[in-house]
């Protein structure tokens, strides 16, 4: 199989957000049959859903990888596990989130498996990021990341400057 482009969101806000999101970029990268091929800068962002919880640090990341997008899914939910990701209530505090995005233009519906990602579309902590990496990035049915963005009527993320990253 030859490598395809996958999508893959991060975020965190327990512990050292930004150090988990660094370690979290080393991880995705020493993925099998995968290389690490963009990654975004850090930006901060307000927790959604359930507010009473620590800011967010958010980021995304451009694999080239062969695995298939289940095999791939599974690979992040292990990592994800690595950093004590606990599932307890929705949008609860996590040590790290990992969500696949897009994986080659695919789109598909299965249990526990959407491509793209339902929600991305409505998310500035997925679209800034990847703006900054992939901003004429094709969302199936959506259009592009950059269009998407703009289309968005919420304040841009804070960009964290790498001297702030582990103040975050």
């Amino acid at each position: 199989m030859a490598e395809v482009p996958a999508f893959v969101a991060l975020g965190a806000n327990l512990g050292d957000p930004a150090a988990q999101i660094e370690r979290a970029f080393d991880e995705l990268a020493r993925l099998p049959e995968t290389r690490l091929a963009a990654r975004s800068g850090l930006y901060l962002s307000k927790a959604e859903g359930y507010e009473a919880q620590p800011d967010f640090v958010n980021a995304v990341a451009l694999l080239a990888t062969r695995l298939a997008p289940r095999v791939l899914l599974e690979a992040l939910l292990e990592i994800e596990a690595r950093h004590g990701r606990r599932r307890e209530f929705k949008n609860a505090p996590r040590t790290l989130d990992l969500d696949l995005l897009l994986y080659d233009g695919l789109v598909l519906h299965e249990p526990g498996l959407t491509l793209p990602h339902p929600r991305m579309c409505e998310r500035v902590f997925v679209l800034q990021p990847m703006s900054e990496i992939a901003p004429d990035q094709l969302i199936p049915g959506k259009g592009v990341v950059a269009d998407c963005l703009a289309d968005l009527s919420v304040p841009r993320l804070r960009h964290l400057p790498r001297n702030d990253r582990n103040a975050a």
